[in-house]
This record gives structure tokens, C-alpha cells and sequence, in this order.
């Protein structure tokens, strides 16, 4: 794929999520989750810990700013250094989006160059998974490891939105021994993430037996990257735009994957993303297994004003959090995970 390709998606991405509300799906299904209030919660509010560990490293509450975009172009770069500054400033973990555009365009290694920007938090690189079949490998992945200097490496499965995509690349078979083979070579560890549609079981499953420990819930419910890919595609016989409306509410919630995940807990850990978009929902994720929890498009408009812009969303969360996690009578996040006394019963 050429360099003005790749550039040019990225820009078609970032337009479509500012001119179209209905990409954002507003159906995680976290309304469903009830927290059990505590009217008396013998606690200062003042002396709250929201603190918690995420890949070796202490962040201020387990938020992680998801995967959005990079490139060579000046307003991709700008986003990244924004989304980083406000990270370290807050003490959060980041991600970049694909890192596909610096192996093609050598000038787009600069909107990955963020731990100068971060030089304490957690930060993830990002590969798609599927790239394993087009003679992508070590080599590509280590680089993009070694230019973002990350804790860890997303790499994502994203299917449904490759086949919407115009240029999209479909052959995912035999995908798990790959992955299995790059976990084993790779300096750092690997994150298995969907974009949107969630991780079945089965998925999980083959995750753990590549060797993999930590996974991305990505569920359906926030961001529609297959309604995203509809605005890209052109009229034709076959028509890609009506099929990727079709299928823009296809896979499972974040809640459905953190239910199917529980069974799993002794063998990995689990990021909460999909759909999440203030800190009682972060609460709700922590508790029903999320270790950290990601969100993306939130920060996306603040990301192109500043850095402060970032940091002001991310202290407004961070209250959401801190606050919820008061009135549960949760003096730590610790106290927070896997807690099944802090919902009702009801939640169905």
C-alpha cells in the first residue's frame, strides 16, 4: 500500500468520526449494570486510591487512552504529542493507532516518537494481526516497539472492518500459530484487541494457547469502525457502504466479553473497551474484570485543540471514577475488581 493511501485513510477516518453522531452506538449496555450505593461508606473521600499497576507501571486510575491514529501527516503528529503529554501529565497509559503508516512512510515514525512526551507511563504499540499474513513479522513489530519505546504491543483483529474496507486485507487464516511464533520472539508482551465487535471464547481460548496474557475487550457498542469504513466506500454492484451499515451493531458487548472472560481470569488478564465513556462505567468494568480500562474517540476532538484540552476530559473521568468508587465503599481500586457484592443481583 503506498504512502498517500495510507494517509489518506487516515484522514477519511478521522473525518468520518467528526461528521457522522450515529458512528458513536451508545448501546455497551452498561445501564444495565447496577451498583450497590453505600450511604454510609466510612470513608474520607479526601484519602481515596484510585491508583492501581498496569504493565509494570503505576498509573493514577486505570485508564488507558485507546488506539486512534498516526501518520506523517502535521495534524495526525500533533494529535499523538497532545494525547502523550496529557497522558504523562495525568499519569495514564496511551496507545497509538496502526503503526503500519511508519513502515511505509519512514516520515511517519514522528507521530510515534512519544516517550520523549511520556517518559513514565505505559505505552503500546500496534500492528493488525491479519499483517502476519502479508509478510509482516518480527522485524516490522520490533520496530514498531522499538520507535514508540513500548511497554507492550495491541495487536488487533479487526476482520468485519477489513472486509468494509476498500482496500482491505481479508486472509486471516491460520492467524494463531503466527501470533503464537511473534509472542515468543517479540521483547515485549503482546495484547490481543478487537476494534469494536468483541472476543468470543473461542477467541480467548486460542489467545492462551498462543501464549498470550493479556487481552483487549474491544466490545460492540461505542465506536462502529465497519460504519466508519461505509463512509469510504464508493457505489457499487456489491455495495461495501450498505454492508458495512448492515453490520455496524455486529459482535459483543464489552459486558458480554468481561462475562465470557471471568472463566478465564486465572490465565489472563483483560482490558475493558468498547463502549465506555465515563468513569461509573470504568467502576462497572473493573469490577466485572477489567484490569484497566480504554477508551478513544472521547479524546479524539480534545486531542486536536492541546494537551490541556486532554488532560481537563481526563481529570473530569478521573472525578467520575473517584467519586463512584466512594460511594461503593471502596477505599482502593483493588477493592474494586471482581467484586461481585458491589451490583445487584439483576443485572441481566
Amino acid at each position: 500500500m503506498s504512502k498517500k493511501t495510507i494517509t489518506k485513510r487516515k484522514q477519511e477516518h478521522i473525518k468520518a468520526i467528526l461528521k457522522d453522531p450515529e458512528i458513536e452506538r451508545y448501546q455497551s449496555g452498561f445501564d444495565k449494570v447496577h451498583l450497590i450505593h453505600r450511604g454510609l461508606p466510612e470513608l474520607d473521600f479526601t484519602k481515596i486510591d484510585t491508583s492501581t499497576v498496569f504493565l509494570d507501571k503505576t498509573v493514577s486510575f486505570p485508564l488507558l487512552i485507546s488506539s486512534m491514529t498516526g501518520g506523517a501527516d502535521k495534524n495526525l503528529i500533533e494529535i499523538n504529542k497532545n494525547l502523550a503529554l496529557a497522558a504523562e501529565k495525568q499519569q495514564i497509559a496511551l496507545a497509538v493507532g496502526s503503526q503500519r503508516s511508519m513502515i511505509v512512510d519512514k516520515d511517519a515514525e514522528q507521530s510515534f516518537k512519544l516517550r520523549q512526551f511520556a517518559p513514565n507511563i505505559p505505552l503500546i504499540a500496534n500492528m493488525g494481526a491479519v499483517q502476519l499474513n502479508y509478510d509482516y513479522g518480527i522485524e516490522q513489530a520490533q520496530k514498531m516497539v522499538d520507535i514508540l519505546e513500548a511497554d507492550a504491543l495491541y495487536l488487533h483483529l479487526n476482520p468485519l472492518q477489513e472486509i468494509i474496507q476498500p482496500e482491505g486485507n481479508t486472509n486471516f487464516s491460520n492467524l494463531a500459530e503466527k501470533i503464537a511464533n511473534l509472542n515468543e520472539q517479540l521483547s515485549v508482551p503482546i495484547i490481543l484487541k478487537e476494534v469494536g465487535c468483541g472476543l468470543s471464547d473461542k477467541d480467548i481460548k486460542l489467545g492462551i494457547s498462543a501464549g498470550i496474557t493479556w487481552f483487549d475487550t474491544s466490545g460492540r457498542g461505542g465506536t462502529s469502525w465497519s460504519r466508519i469504513e461505509a463512509h469510504r466506500n464508493e457505489p457499487s454492484p456489491i455495495d461495501k457502504a450498505k454492508l458495512g451499515n448492515l453490520f455496524q451493531d455486529w459482535g459483543l458487548t464489552t459486558i458480554q466479553v468481561l462475562e465470557i472472560a471471568k472463566k478465564h481470569q486465572d490465565k489472563a488478564n483483560f482490558i475493558a473497551s468498547g463502549g465506555i465513556r465515563t468513569g461509573i462505567d470504568m467502576v462497572k468494568s473493573v469490577i466485572m474484570g477489567g484490569r484497566i480500562c480504554g477508551m478513544a474517540r472521547p479524546f479524539l476532538k480534545p486531542a486536536m485543540g492541546s494537551s490541556a484540552k486532554v488532560e481537563q476530559h481526563i481529570q473530569c473521568i478521573h472525578k467520575q471514577y473517584r467519586v463512584s468508587q466512594f460511594l461503593l465503599g471502596a477505599s482502593k481500586t483493588v477493592d474494586l475488581f471482581l467484586n461481585k457484592a458491589l451490583i445487584t443481583s439483576n443485572n441481566k
